[in-house]
């Protein structure tokens, strides 16, 4: 298969773990008989840098042509620091996803053996846990109106839904639900919200098109201690974009480590694969940064070009790096850490 792939390493630690996926990609497209064209793009500060913007309509031609998108890492301390900036990296991130129209996140979480003990969590509570959450990427709060009034001491910012939008996130949940246990959670706060009570009731609506789904609604902040108490009582999970962006950060920890889960954000134009961390500004450089949940994501990448064994010979490559402590220093625990590029280049020389 001929693969036309859209690079964006973004910033901190964005191009470091790329390499990593990147060379294993191509172990990959080695391995199997693949071709694989990479097609670098500016996104984040390192575009605001070159061009004054975060996701340049050069990046987004790239984007579109591309068979599909291979992130990194969006962020940089500097503009963190000076609220009064007007064009920030994670402008670019919102727009990428809303001119692709990317408007479904998955990520999926899920705990590997040899790290069991290794998660903050206690191994009879998480044990077996495989869930995935599918958070709206489009709408809600992040995509409303906002602003300052009274000179600048009240500010705002609107939770904004239409019916259409939740019926596509949800339509991605019941199907996805339909290949797994059939159950389906929809997270919501309809005991406040006007938008949840929409979330609501249009995934009510839905029920009869789908009767071999077991359907419940929970309030976020109950999901939200019960995700930590019982992870594996949830299989397919729904949610608005602010409840989904914290529920997942949430899961991530489950694992024992944000550096080991991917995603991937589906829509109308194209799909896009990332890890679930952020940019890491304090790392940036210095070869130290967990590459597996980009390695990860690529992994997810090759699964829905229907290329199965190429996606599950990653996931064997990433479990036994771990089996074999093959890892970097947030999984070390005082035993020898790898380099970032050391970890790549195990995991090709393996696959």
């Amino acid at each position: 298969m001929k693969l036309n792939i859209a690079l964006l390493a973004g910033d901190g630690i964005g191009p470091e773990v790329i390499d990593q996926a990147v060379k294993v990609s191509n172990a990959i497209a080695k391995k199997y008989n693949h071709e694989i064209t990479w097609k670098p793009a500016l996104t984040g500060a390192a575009a605001i840098d070159a061009v004054g913007e975060p996701y340049p309509d050069e990046t987004h031609a790239v984007c579109e042509a591309a068979d599909a998108v291979l992130f990194g890492a969006i962020g940089h301390p500097r503009f963190d620091n000076d609220p009064s900036a007007k064009v920030r990296p994670e402008q670019g991130l919102l727009k990428m996803r809303q001119k692709l129209g990317l408007f479904a996140n998955v990520r999926p979480t899920f705990t590997f053996p040899s790290l069991i003990e290794k998660s903050p969590l206690k191994r009879e509570r998480i044990e077996g846990t495989d869930l995935v959450i599918l958070r709206e990427l489009t709408g809600g709060i992040y995509f409303g109106k906002r602003g300052r009034e009274d000179n600048g001491d009240t500010a705002y910012d609107t939770c904004t839904y239409t019916r259409e939008e939740v019926k596509r996130l949800a339509k991605k949940g019941f199907e996805l639900a339909m290949t797994r246990s059939k159950k389906l959670c929809c997270v919501d706060k309809a005991n406040v919200l006007e938008t949840s009570r929409l979330w609501r009731e249009t995934v009510q609506a839905m029920e009869k098109d789908y009767p071999e789904v077991t359907v419940t609604y929970e309030f976020v902040d109950a999901v939200a201690m019960r995700l930590v108490q019982w992870p594996n009582s949830y299989d397919v999970m729904i949610t608005e974009n602010l409840f989904g962006d914290i529920l997942t950060d949430e899961a991530s920890v489950i694992s024992g480590s944000m550096g080991l889960m991917p995603s991937a954000s589906l829509g109308t134009k194209t799909k896009l694969y990332e890890p679930i961390h952020g940019s890491y500004p304090q790392a940036a450089g210095k070869d130290i940064a967990n590459p597996l949940a980009t390695v990860l994501s690529a992994a997810m990448m090759f699964e829905d070009f229907n290329l199965k064994e190429e996606a599950q010979a990653i996931r064997d490559a990433v479990n036994k790096s771990l089996a074999e402590g093959i890892v970097s220093e947030d999984l070390a625990e005082g035993g020898k850490a790898y380099k970032t590029s050391e970890i790549g280049d195990w995991l090709a020389k393996n696959i």
